[in-house]
């Protein structure tokens, strides 16, 4: 995703060296995950589900960052949820809005050394007229060298886990009042659209993309249609008939050039 110029606001930097998160992320599990997850904690089987359901609401349908506001579970287990799993937002280092709209921001992912800096991402909202589409990133980085791209000029450092692709689409509701406190409701959302054309080639995080989309296209939760997704690819051929059986989502494919010798300069992958 090339750098957006844009006038801009930005939001106080989050902590240079931010410790790594001690206790495992609840975000971006899938149902079944989840469902482990609160077996693995020590729930009764019999309350699995119900239980999920009632965190898959404040995590999805209420956006919250806090087990306290869930208050259909009781107050000692709130607590213990809070002592045992994280909900929060990835940290923020900067938000840059412009005049027709649009806004991107600068993320920071949990360290895997304390004292470090984690490796940093960006997401994209923007408008246009009767809909809004959010760009999300799948990797820090990228193997890809694509001419345009300036991602394709840094190395790839890992890929996002499946909370953190779904934890973007958070922080851009948050930012543009979609959740039930800020006014909105389902009808009247501004992020309508999704799209996999940020940093990195998501074909190469297969599993957690599709976990992600998944999470992000349930009718409970944050409940964006699958004709609303779409995936961009540069050409990851072997991954695209997979990606139509397990993830279904819509498919773009970059190709930049009407021709296989113009592309193979652009897009090198393009050679295979």
């Amino acid at each position: 995703m090339t750098t957006l110029d844009i006038a801009h606001e930005s939001r106080e930097a989050a902590p240079a060296g931010a410790a790594p998160r001690a206790k495992p992320s609840l975000v971006g599990l899938t149902r079944p995950q989840l469902m482990d997850a609160l077996k693995d904690f020590g729930l009764p089987e019999k309350h699995l589900r119900m239980r999920a359901g009632q965190i898959w609401n404040g995590i999805y349908n209420r956006g919250l960052t806090r087990f306290d506001g869930m208050t259909t579970l009781s107050k000692e287990l709130r607590d213990k949820l809070g002592q045992n799993f994280d909900i929060s937002r990835l940290d923020i280092v900067t938000e840059q809005k412009s005049v027709d709209g649009t806004r991107k921001w600068l993320l920071r992912l949990p360290s895997a050394v304390p004292g470090v800096p984690g490796p940093e991402i960006e997401t994209v909202y923007i408008p246009e007229e009767g809909r809004g589409t959010l760009c999300v990133s799948s990797q820090v980085g990228c193997t890809l060298t694509c001419t345009f791209c300036h991602t394709g000029t840094q190395k790839l450092v890992r890929n996002l886990t499946a909370g953190e692709i779904v934890g973007q689409i958070l922080i851009a509701r948050d930012a543009l009042g979609e959740w039930p406190d800020g006014g909105r409701n389902s009808e009247d959302r501004l992020i309508t659209n999704i799209v996999m054309m940020g940093m990195g080639e998501p074909l190469y995080n297969f599993e957690n993309v599709r976990d992600a989309l998944e999470v992000v296209s349930d009718g409970e939760g944050l409940s964006l249609s699958k004709r609303r997704i779409t995936l961009s690819t540069s050409g990851v051929v072997p991954m695209i008939e997979k990606a139509g059986e397990e993830i279904g989502c819509m498919l773009a494919i970059s190709l930049h050039a009407v021709n296989d010798e113009t592309r193979n300069k652009l897009v090198p992958l393009n050679k295979k």
